[in-house]
């Protein structure tokens, strides 16, 4: 019998079309012989549409929006997804950013009690709000780069006081993030008061929190983490991009960017990464797949950056491309990560929910 897999991509999130492209890539790896594989497009609006099984693989995004958006509206998301004769098996959310990978659908799967691919509630909600990530990982004495933290309100009426606290503390360059936003979406590189000024301006447009970290001179190197109770790393990979740094341009239109992996580190340099990606996946409580990113300095020290709990999932994807070079191809990647997500649903069945 094949597993009914059910794939749900789109979502209402400013990364819908990064999340469009790694659907189209899973629909052209996945073995159609071993799945019955279910699109499951949200737009974005944050409809949900069920489309009919897929007999071959999707080749352009408008393809797959419209194999999703079959007509197909729930009247419930209990019986769209768990009920009666079109139960799905398993769901692998190929969802971006805000409404996907901060814990919310998550939580729909939770409730609904339907198996799904990758981290749980806890893990996607802290992995996604930077700040409290890295509160997290301060916690567990992580070392990170130094940052400040300010929401909308905050700037609105404290915006000199906030621009000479980053200017003391952190220094130029600095890095202005959304606190809750992946992809590189909304980032940007301040160099003085006034891009400083213009970044926050632009960053709000998408998150009312904001992070703003001090540049560090710095590689940029990451690791894929693996599995549930006793996760596994990947090789590390290096980013090097032509632009100042890796920001959605480099990573999603122009590819103006090079990926060496392996990374060209020491044996301790490697091993400590490993340490650090296994301790902070642990802290987040992560489960099925997470990619870790640090920064390593001239002098060799290992900073985490963050954890990214659905990372970029294309073939040409870091998280694939490490797993790759480690000796698991990109069709293993998806079948692991699937028996991945089955295992810690069968795990979380044993749970006792009453008091007898």
């Amino acid at each position: 019998m094949k597993k009914r897999l059910g794939l749900v991509y789109g979502g209402k999130s400013a990364e819908h079309e990064v999340s469009l492209s790694t659907a189209r890539a899973v629909t052209q790896a996945v073995d159609l012989e071993k799945y019955e594989v279910v699109p499951v497009y949200i737009t974005y609006d944050g409809e949900w549409r069920k489309g009919k099984s897929l007999q071959s693989p999707v080749e352009t995004l408008e393809e797959l929006r419209l194999k999703g958006d079959g007509g197909n509206k729930p009247d419930s998301i209990h019986d769209f997804l768990n009920g009666g004769t079109d139960d799905l098996d398993v769901v692998f959310p190929l969802l971006h950013g805000t409404n996907g990978e901060d814990g919310t659908v998550q939580g729909l799967f939770e409730v609904l009690n339907v198996p799904y691919v990758g981290n749980g509630v806890l893990a996607s909600s802290a992995g996604m709000d930077k700040v409290v990530m890295k509160q997290l990982f301060a916690q567990a004495g992580l070392k990170q780069v130094p940052y400040v933290h300010f929401i909308r309100t905050g700037w609105v009426s404290g915006q000199q006081q906030l621009v000479d606290k980053m200017e003391q503390e952190l220094g130029w360059p600095m890095f202005v993030k959304p606190a809750n936003l992946g992809s590189s979406v909304g980032i940007s590189k301040a160099t003085d008061r006034k891009s400083l000024i213009e970044a926050v301006e632009m960053a709000l447009k998408f998150d009312r929190k904001i992070i703003v970290e001090q540049g560090v001179t710095a590689r940029e190197i990451e690791m894929g983490v693996m599995g549930n109770d006793e996760p596994l790393c990947s090789v590390s990979g290096e980013i090097k991009p032509v632009a100042a740094f890796y920001d959605y341009e480099a990573k999603y239109k122009d590819g103006n960017t090079t990926l060496a992996i392996p990374a060209e580190v020491t044996e301790n340099v490697e091993k400590t990464m490993e340490d650090i990606a296994v301790r902070a996946f642990k802290v987040l409580d992560c489960s099925g797949l997470v990619r870790a990113d640090f920064f390593v300095t001239t002098e060799n020290e290992v900073l985490i950056n963050e954890v990214n709990t659905m990372p970029g999932f294309t073939p040409t994807s870091m998280f694939p491309l490490l797993w790759q070079k480690t000796g698991v191809t990109y069709p293993e990647l998806i079948d692991q990560l699937i028996e991945l997500a089955v295992e810690r649903h069968v795990e979380k069945q044993k749970i006792q929910y009453t008091m007898d």
